[in-house]
């Protein structure tokens, strides 16, 4: 394979997240040495950022719209919120974060006896009508791309109110690392959602997992919660419980 060719691969590798170099290397059936010359040409073009022991692209992948991701993996999703349903009692108090997957699974539950606390903008026009329903939305600063709220009236109405589960959403969820996001807003108010709430479930099809695209991390609590689909291999199955994650794999 030529240096160009590789280096185009590299690239398009290093967009699930952070790699380093001896998996690149096991990866191209290269040696490392050959690796780290590409990833210095690479970062020559301002095209990657070096890492200890590897590397990331230099520019987040942009985000894609909550639209863009209801239209992705859609059996996944539903399957999720469907195991995810199970883990929730009559009368529980839920917060629920902005999300596709979590607006799938809050869709479930119009017809329970819930109070859902939300900065998720999707969810009110689906639950707003619901009889057993008092819902709470979280008012602040609107990120168009997830329709979620952010920011300080967000995090100083959620300081008020505690919840049995927090149900939370990300671009990425890496073990023993946490939640990664494209924004400190966004992992400041999920860390606060973590904390206000006994429970901690988070919500990520297969393709989520370990993956890290983006720059700004939420991490997680001790005996967390992982609700994935059936697509998700042994290996990172057990990363996870390895970390101190329950996991739940959904089937379709």
């Amino acid at each position: 394979m030529r240096g160009k060719e590789r280096r185009a691969l590299l690239l398009e590798t290093l967009r699930t997240g952070e790699v380093d170099v001896d998996d690149l290397a096991r990866r191209f059936g290269v040696s490392a040495s050959t690796v780290r010359r590409d990833l210095q040409h690479l970062s020559s073009a301002k095209a990657v950022r070096r890492t200890y022991g590897g590397a990331m692209l230099a520019h987040p992948v942009a985000e894609e719209s909550l639209n863009q991701r209801q239209a992705i993996n859609g059996e996944s999703k539903a399957a999720i919120a469907r195991a995810a349903l199970e883990l929730v009692a009559e009368d529980d108090i839920l917060i629920l974060d902005a999300g596709s997957t979590v607006s799938a699974f809050g869709g479930l539950l119009k017809g329970r006896r819930h109070r859902i606390i939300t900065n998720n903008l999707a969810l009110p026009p689906m639950l707003a009508d619901g009889p057993g329903i008092e819902l709470v939305v979280l008012g602040g600063d609107l990120r168009a791309t997830s329709m979620g709220t952010v920011g300080p009236l967000a995090m100083d109405a959620l300081r008020r109110i505690t919840a049995d589960k927090v149900f939370l959403s990300a671009d990425g969820v890496v073990a023993g690392r946490g939640l990664c996001e494209a924004s400190l807003d966004q992992v400041a108010l999920k860390s606060l959602m973590m904390e206000q709430a006994r429970e901690v479930v988070v919500l990520a099809d297969a393709t989520k997992l370990q993956r890290s695209t983006q720059s700004a991390w939420a991490p997680l609590p001790r005996g967390w919660t992982l609700v994935t689909d059936w697509r998700a291999t042994d290996e990172d199955i057990g990363t996870f419980e390895a970390a101190g994650a329950r996991v739940i794999v959904a089937e379709p």
